[in-house]
């Protein structure tokens, strides 16, 4: 079947459209130990990128992890970004001549709390993402599968990361280790020892990815990023700063985790920025740069490449594989790990679009009434099968 699997991340600046065609799958055993018994033919059939308009942008960036919010606006929100994902299917369907059988619609992320936090005597975690799924099902006259994170949620798990069910079954390698991460809005990992069964998978956020340097080059040089890298590059990393921002708790706890906004948004850019001082401003955003880079390193360091494990090659995804210069500053940091950099392109993957096909397949699961949460990723406590169906 052909479905069409729609993302719109935590960098808030638009929205990814993947129609993807999809058959076989993963037969598991009775006893939930989840090992592979088939296989899937999993082929990208066009990828379309549509921004958001600058105050569709604002609107969700002002939504997310908002300390106030009016509740009327966020209602006209879910189903205005409903509709934007409407014409987008649409959109995409008519570039690429084709017509999809399912739609997968991640939503926009607007809060996501994976730790429960006491809340009316009770402790809580939930997570929103915004996007009405029967609206989009309406407009588009095909089925929705969406809000995939809560029945991870419901069993235990965090909600995150998601995308590593994908990795497993695209990356995995018979004789090599592979590490795979993605560089959105934050950077998450995926850690498939060779000829790994599912439950073997580790994944976690590792930290902000283009989140704090995209905030940084929109307040000091009014830019929505640092194209290329190129300004960074022109900068020295204030290694004090530096190293202060990495003794941060969520570095240091141990999988599983998940970052958002609530981590990495706007408060604690602004930590940043007074901690930065009267430095030059190339100098703040080299330093921006250097954290995610310098935290993916630590990470990789502390929970990844312990005594026996093997790893060969590390594969990145995500807007960051379109900066240069940090993917220069990444390769200096994985070469002493003996660790190859590669890009998802070289895989017949674009980096732009791995988590919108990877939502195409959690779709298809779920169609298919299969579960897709990776619980050595989660923490979840079981398998679950992800999402909520809205018929056209």
């Amino acid at each position: 079947m052909i479905v069409a699997g729609v993302m719109s991340g935590t960098s808030a600046d638009g929205i990814d459209v993947a129609l993807v065609r999809l058959s076989g799958g993963l037969s598991f055993a009775k006893s939930e130990q989840r090992l592979p018994g088939g296989s899937y033919a999993i082929k990208l059939l066009g990828h379309a990128a549509f921004p958001y308009a600058r105050d569709v942008r604002k609107a969700v960036l002002s939504a997310m992890n908002a300390t106030s919010a009016s509740v009327a606006d966020l209602s006209r929100l879910n189903v205005r970004l409903a509709e934007l994902y409407a014409e987008a299917v649409l959109a995409a369907q008519r570039k690429f001549r084709l017509k999809v059988d399912l739609i997968g619609c991640h939503g926009q992320t607007i809060y996501h709390q994976g730790d429960g936090r006491p809340f009316l005597r009770q402790k809580i975690a939930t997570t929103w993402q915004t996007g009405e799924g029967s609206v989009l099902a309406a407009r588009s006259g095909v089925p929705v599968v969406s809000d995939f994170r809560p029945a991870d949620m419901a069993v235990g798990g965090k909600g995150a990361p998601l995308v590593p069910f994908f990795d497993y079954t695209f990356y995995r390698h018979p004789r090599i280790g592979r590490i795979v991460q993605n560089i959105g809005g934050i950077a998450n990992l995926t850690a498939i020892p060779a000829a790994a069964a599912l439950n073997q998978v580790r994944a976690f956020d590792t930290g902000p990815g283009n989140m704090v340097v995209d905030a940084v080059a929109e307040r000091l040089f009014h830019l929505p990023y640092d194209r290329d890298g190129k300004i960074a590059a022109s900068g020295n990393v204030l290694n004090p700063v530096l190293r202060d921002l990495l003794r941060v708790s969520f570095f240091r706890k141990p999988p599983p985790k998940t970052a958002g906004r609530e981590e990495f948004g706007r408060e604690f850019v602004t930590r940043f920025l007074e901690r930065c001082g009267r430095a030059s401003k190339a100098d703040v955003l080299a330093t921006a740069t250097a954290l995610t880079t310098n935290s993916i390193a630590a990470a990789l360091r502390r929970f990844v490449l312990t005594p026996g494990a093997s790893y060969r090659e590390f594969i990145v995804s995500g807007g960051g594989a379109k900066n240069p210069t940090l993917l220069a500053i990444l390769a200096d940091e994985l070469a002493p790990m003996g660790l190859t950099l590669r890009l998802s392109d070289e895989f017949g993957l674009p980096s732009e679009a791995k988590e919108a096909v990877a939502f195409a397949l959690l779709a298809y699961e779920t169609w298919h009434r299969r579960p897709s949460n990776v619980p050595s990723a989660t923490g979840a406590k079981k398998p679950a099968i992800l999402g909520k169906i809205c018929y056209a």
